[in-house]
């Protein structure tokens, strides 16, 4: 058979990113029966894209690699808003189309998709309003043509029902961090504070939309006193606050510096409002890095009780968490790598085999 995969996110270094490279590496590495056609649109990171997709494929004779001139926003307005234009046209025929996490279109193939995350639905106040219009028009178009639905966590599934969505076509499959992902070396964790002149003791946050809890974790920081060298060191461009005692905003971080980030941490502080998995948690616990999270949804999921848990919406609750786990991380960190054990890229990619084969019965 022949499998499409959209592959578009895969530039924007994203959790859709993580998934998306791991996903088809992984397939190509255990499937060499069917086809694969991996495919991406952009217009300014057209080399980029191409690059990042010949990379994946890597002369593997079962699988080839096309990128077309279409950004992301001519890709909605085609593909979800017109909705005429079938992706066939461009790449000819597919026994399985799986589409990105930004488009829907249209084709004759068994139509599987991976909704990652309807924060921007179901919180629209929390999103960017063109974020909340492209996700409200996909999600859309997924409800009337997708076959089989992928979510990487039981909590979405179950968003998506009291959506209206069908759960018999919803499959649970869950995600894992990077299988290269390793600690960093003391050297390199030292260059990444010295670089970022952090100095001292850090907690780690990332992200800095609403939705991260970021106001929260700033105030739950600021009532911590055991320890005043200790600093909050927050990964994304942050506008609200110009300067917070001890907080250090670094905006951009690449990859190699963000594990180095991860690696140095006291914990992973990550009481988020909403995930639909909710990846830096697992990426923690691989690196040995304790994490304070949410006692809600697909962060409680995925972390078991091998995080420590708090109420989001207390700032209390927060620092409180904090400070246990300052006191006493040892018990964590070992029930953190025993939890990411049960997740690898080996079983995602088996079981989205699965998804693909249920073309056949069609």
């Amino acid at each position: 058979m022949i499998f499409t995969i959209d592959a578009s996110q895969i530039i924007y270094g994203t959790g859709v990113s993580v998934y998306t490279k791991n996903l088809i590496r992984t397939l190509l590495n255990i499937d060499k029966k069917n086809t694969y056609q991996i495919i991406g649109g952009a217009l300014r990171r057209m080399p980029e894209l191409r690059s990042s997709l010949n990379a994946i494929v890597d002369g593997r004779k079962n699988a080839s690699a096309s990128v077309f001139p279409f950004s992301p926003a001519i890709s909605d307005i085609f593909f979800n808003r017109i909705g005429i234009l079938s992706i066939d046209t461009l790449i000819g025929k597919s026994d399985v189309f799986h589409s990105s996490d930004w488009t829907q279109p249209k084709t004759d193939a068994f139509k599987v998709t991976t909704v990652h995350d309807i924060a921007p639905v179901l919180y629209p106040k929390l999103s960017h309003p063109k974020i909340v219009e492209v996700h409200t028009r996909r999600l859309e178009r997924v409800k009337k043509y997708v076959d089989s639905i992928i979510v990487p966590s039981i909590t979405t599934k179950n968003d998506l029902v009291k959506l209206g969505f069908d759960e018999n076509i919803i499959q649970v499959i869950y995600e894992a961090p990077d299988p290269n992902l390793k600690r960093s070396r003391i050297s390199e964790i030292l260059a990444v504070k010295k670089k970022n002149r952090i100095g001292s003791r850090y907690l780690l946050a990332v992200g800095v939309s609403k939705r991260k809890n970021i106001d929260k974790i700033i105030s739950a920081f600021e009532k911590i006193r055991a320890d005043r060298t200790l600093k909050l060191v927050v990964v994304g461009h942050y506008e609200k606050i110009s300067q917070v005692r001890n907080v250090i905003f670094l905006g951009y971080v690449n990859e190699s510096d963000i594990y180095a980030l991860y690696s140095g941490a006291e914990a992973l502080v990550y009481p988020s409002l909403y995930e639909g998995f909710g990846l830096p948690i697992l990426e923690a616990f691989s690196l040995g890095i304790p994490v304070v999270t949410s006692d809600i949804g697909s962060m409680k999921e995925i972390a078991g009780d091998a995080a420590m848990l708090v109420d989001p919406n207390d700032v209390d609750s927060i620092k409180i968490g904090i400070e246990k786990v300052l006191v006493d991380k040892c018990k964590l960190v070992r029930l953190g790598k025993q939890r990411v054990n049960q997740f690898s890229w080996n079983k995602t990619a088996q079981e989205t085999l699965g998804v693909y084969n249920q073309a056949l019965k069609k």
